[in-house]
């Protein structure tokens, strides 16, 4: 049994392995994606394929409860020197969308394999219909590059030329994902001879144990957050602005159930699986990482001193019904779930904002954009694929203090690249990027704000990806009083005769001289406004974070210059909450966009949409969604009247009354 000391000694370790494996990977990769961004992992996992170390200080913090276990026992046999791959969502259930190449490498001790080094790469490209190979319309996995099943990437210690080369002639810069992933094999390398020393440092047999040690601390460490918290269940909805392009809004539901040192989160109620990209591809694990990557942030913010690892997942149950968005089966399209994974995280956040409010921010900005461009670079007489930034958004008002600006909580790990690399390496000018005043939520803690970027291109027809473009209806929401956040937006020549607003649309063609606008949602705000100390609002405006005329309506402030008018602020609040009344008390405040959407789609009309959609095949169910929507507000304000027209135009639908089902 490991004593308490000895523990944190090989946690310490763990963790340091991880952290060289990252430096590695970072100073090595080729595209800016991986070494700008950082949109990459490492790990260290047990035989059996199990998270135990992660690094904190690079890289993204999705995959710390990550289970790599089904897509290793794919391949049969392992010898010392292989390194294994999969970019396929559907075999393993590892992978989630075709760009995310993960990567595996068996340590040998004695001709036993006592633990992997494991890792994931977002490749800048996979081939597939689009630029960077995700959309948000496309309609199945076949259109999002190729993909490759659990095979071996390398055999005792040789690359395999022909798997390369069929990758080579896939995707569109090879040389970015190859280059991307031999730094990736560097980092696993750099792995296995960490666990070595830890072998030697400690001892095989303790050093298994350790490791073993590590998950059921960290899971004590989940069960005891969770058994602080009030037995209960709760229930929260929260929606992506659109299921497919130009869609109708895409809802996730959960309710959550807390007993004891348990959880369990369920789904149901879910959307349908959908005929676009945002499908969340889980495979219908319980406790699949995408699924709590939401609980991690709200455990890790409960206790800082967390151990990060698959421990964690051990005390909660997902339930999530198949052929549902968040369980998609083959061969629905995934690309785009890191947009839905975004609003399954305000989910998640949500249902603790009741459990536990005096300890929960409010919504963050949830719209993680990643702005791509393929254009013609006539400086190098070349073609370029690369990211340009992240366009994240801001973080929700927290319980002591504002939400984080340019920076939202649930994505914070995507790393600003530098303007300078930004336009060194790829053609385009920068002519913005920055902070947009008045985006963060109103409240005695101001949400964080947006942030925008706008750049100019100069070669004809280059093609824009924005993947994750959402949040430009449905806006993060405010609690305790608090406001919801400004939305986000895009825009082509902004201000000019030949502006154009794209909304949502995640691929865009520009000729040269266009500029692109695109900004992000801000952070909900928490607590009254008029609470808000004035001299916090007068240096908000002094910064330029909220416009004078907002300190007045939203905040009750009056300023004369830079400087508070006591009085007559004092006036304008007293006045302001008279009118107010008991309304600035509702714990959430939506915005009036989804007011609007829920006085037709209440929760009751909800709940039929989803047991009608429950009782049909996988693939009826997107189309029967989508004629309801079609028919609801226009011909009838009646679910149950909804679906007899629809029956009466299709009568093919299985279960019609009228028709009858096919065989």
């Amino acid at each position: 049994m490991f004593d308490p000391l000895t523990l944190q000694v090989l946690a310490n370790h763990a963790r340091a392995a991880a952290e060289n494996m990252a430096v590695t990977l970072f100073r090595t990769a080729h595209s800016a994606f991986v070494k700008e961004t950082q949109d990459f992992t490492v790990m260290l996992l047990d035989p059996r394929g199990r998270t135990f170390a992660v690094p904190m200080e690079l890289g993204a913090t999705w995959y710390p409860g990550l289970d790599k276990g089904r897509a290793i026992a794919m391949i049969d046999h392992y010898e010392p020197g292989d390194v294994a791959f999969t970019n396929d969502p559907y075999a393993g259930h590892v992978a989630t969308h075709t760009p995310d190449t993960h990567l595996w490498k068996p340590i040998f001790h004695d001709g036993e394999i006592v633990a992997y080094a494991g890792g994931h790469i977002h490749n800048t490209d996979m081939g597939g219909a689009v630029p960077a190979s995700l959309s948000r319309s496309l309609t199945e996995i076949h259109q999002e590059g190729i993909r490759f099943r659990p095979t071996k990437l390398l055999r005792r210690g040789v690359f395999d030329e022909q798997v390369l080369a069929f990758m080579s002639n896939n995707v569109r810069k090879p040389d970015l994902n190859i280059g991307d992933i031999k730094a990736l094999v560097g980092a696993l390398n750099t792995g296995e001879r960490k666990v070595h020393a830890m072998l030697r440092k400690f001892g095989v047999d303790a050093f298994r144990e350790g490791v073993r040690a590590l998950l059921d601390h960290s899971e004590a460490q989940a069960r005891a957050l969770l058994a602080a918290m009030p037995d209960g269940t709760w229930e929260f909805a929260d929606y992506a602005d659109e299921d497919s392009d130009a869609g109708n809004p895409c809802r996730l539901k959960l309710t959550l159930t807390i007993r004891g040192d348990e959880a369990v989160l369920d789904f149901t109620g879910s959307d349908p699986q959908l005929a676009s990209s945002l499908n969340v591809p889980s495979g219908g694990d319980p406790r699949h990482t995408m699924l709590l990557v939401g609980v991690y942030y709200v455990l890790y913010t409960l206790n800082p001193r967390l151990l990060l690892n698959t421990g964690l997942t051990r005390p909660f149950t997902c339930i999530t019904p198949e052929g549902t968005v968040l369980n998609p089966v083959f061969p629905a399209a995934v690309g785009m779930r890191s947009l839905t994974c975004a609003r399954l995280r305000s989910v998640i956040f949500g249902a603790f904002a009741q459990a536990i409010p005096e300890r929960m921010p409010a919504a963050p900005a949830g719209n993680n954009c990643i702005v791509n461009v393929m254009t013609a670079d006539d400086r190098r007489g070349r073609t370029v694929i690369a990211a340009v930034n992240p366009v994240v958004g801001g973080g929700g008002a927290m319980p002591h203090r504002d939400g984080t600006n340019g920076s939202g909580a649930d994505a914070a790990y995507l790393k600003n690249t530098p303007i300078e690399i930004t336009e060194t390496e790829t053609p385009v000018q920068v002519t913005r990027y920055g902070l947009m005043r008045d985006s963060g939520g109103a409240g005695r803690w101001r949400g964080g704000l947006a942030t925008v970027l706008e750049f100019r291109v100069f070669a004809p027809d280059s093609r824009i990806t924005a993947r994750n473009r959402d949040r430009s209806r449905f806006r993060p929401w405010g609690t305790l009083g608090g406001g919801a956040a400004g939305p986000s937006d895009m825009v082509v020549n902004p201000g000019t005769a030949d502006e154009r607003r794209l909304g949502n649309i995640d691929v865009a063609v520009l000729q040269p001289g266009d500029v692109l606008h695109i900004r992000s949602a801000g952070g909900g705000g928490r607590g009254n406004p008029l609470a808000r100390e004035p001299w916090r609002v007068a240096r908000d405006v002094a910064r330029g974070y909220v416009s004078e005329q907002a300190a007045g309506t939203l905040y009750g402030v009056v300023l004369v210059g830079t400087e508070v008018d006591e009085k007559a602020t004092a006036a304008l609040r007293e006045a302001m909450a008279a009118e107010a009344g008991e309304g600035r008390r509702a714990f959430f405040d939506f915005g009036p966009e989804r007011g609007e959407h829920e006085a037709l789609w209440t929760d009751a009309a909800y709940a039929g949409l989803t047991a009608v959609l429950a009782g049909l095949p996988v693939h009826w169910r997107f189309f029967v969604k989508t004629e309801l929507f079609r028919r609801m507000g226009r011909e009838t304000r009646d679910l149950g009247a909804a679906l007899a027209l629809v029956r009466a135009r299709y009568p093919q639908i299985p279960g019609s009354s009228t028709g009858p089902a096919p065989a």
